[in-house]
């Protein structure tokens, strides 16, 4: 049924039936869509389940208007199944990391061509985080109207399914386990693509800085040629509601546990000054639409993706020992809040 509904699900559907046995796959939640339909919020997870193992997660398309962030997570799910195919070193390294995929939260939301889910509410403006200052008029949550756009939902009332799905996966597969990184996939306005951390509620520092800076560290190291800037969200603005500083305040109160929610922002200016007349489609303020122009975006990250996966296999190499934290926060600090 989803497959007549939307060619992402179809995409989807096709690489669970392409790997097989070695996927391990569920419907986290059945959202209700027009028409009488239901549309599945699938999660797909393979390599090693022990909870002493590391683990990753890569989530798009939380804004069912940006159809480029769940294109980004299928294509590193389609690179990661066939890899396992033919790649014996691969195989290998995932005996030592979880890697979990949830390419579509808000499939409701990506029918109707709406960033709200089809209640209307904002997913990345609905969890019960309230911003110590003030943020933006309306982009940084709101909760006058579910016709104006990043509705929170109304006070009080319980997270949205596709919200509580995710949370409930994150717990689970990410926060069981003493070190796990996120990955949320999005697009918005701007001309460098950007790598976000918590928090976006305050602009007080997370907990877990230094081991923040020597990720970024590591992999600027690495890839000495990349397009990112890396920078805590709050630096560009504050917001209400947002999903990972709840659920990084949730792993927070196990203090031995290590959690890194980052999103990639992918911005769309990149696209649109290439292609101007992509300003007079909603569709294309957020998504490349020129066919050779999205498989250059679904190429450019997927080597982050790849390192993301490598790097939690390998934590204990980089993260930072109990006498180098405070160096690396200091200059954490004095790069991102001075």
């Amino acid at each position: 049924m989803s497959t007549q509904v939307l060619p992402e699900l179809e995409a989807l559907e096709k690489i669970i039936e392409q790997g097989g046995a070695q996927l391990d796959v569920r419907v986290l939640q059945q959202v209700a869509a027009p028409g009488g339909r239901c549309l599945p919020v699938h999660a797909i997870a393979l390599g090693n389940p022990d909870p002493a193992v590391p683990a990753v997660g890569f989530f798009g398309g939380v804004h069912g208007l940006e159809r480029i962030g769940s294109e980004v997570v299928l294509a590193y799910l389609q690179h990661v199944v066939r890899r396992l195919q033919w790649d014996r070193p691969f195989r290998q390294q995932l005996e030592s990391v979880r890697l979990v995929f949830v390419p579509i939260v808000n499939p409701g939301g990506m029918l109707l061509g709406t960033r709200a889910n089809p209640n209307g509410v904002d997913l990345m403006r609905n969890a019960p985080v309230d911003a110590s200052d003030a943020v933006p008029f309306l982009v940084g949550g709101q909760r006058l109207s579910r016709g104006l756009p990043w509705y929170r939902g109304r006070p009080g009332a319980p997270m949205e399914a596709e919200s509580q799905a995710l949370c409930d996966l994150v717990h689970a597969e990410l926060l069981s386990r003493r070190f796990s990184i996120a990955l949320d996939c999005h697009s918005g306005f701007g001309v460098r693509d950007r790598i976000w951390f918590p928090y976006a509620h305050t602009r007080q520092p997370i907990e877990h800085l230094a081991e923040m800076r020597a990720l970024k560290d590591i992999f600027f190291q690495t890839y000495s040629h990349h397009p990112y800037v890396f920078e805590p969200q709050s630096l560009q603005y504050l917001a209400h509601g947002d999903l990972w500083d709840h659920l990084y305040r949730q792993a927070g109160e196990d203090p031995a546990r290590v959690f890194l929610p980052l999103t990639l922002e992918m911005g769309s200016w990149l696209w649109i000054k290439k292609n101007p007349r992509q300003l007079f489609s909603i569709q294309g303020i957020f998504n490349p639409l020129i066919e050779h122009r999205q498989q250059r975006v679904l190429r450019r990250h997927l080597s982050l993706m790849d390192f993301l996966a490598r790097a939690a296999a390998s934590h204990a190499l980089w993260q930072p020992a109990a006498q180098d934290r405070a160096s690396q926060r200091a200059q954490a600090l004095e790069e991102w809040y001075a």
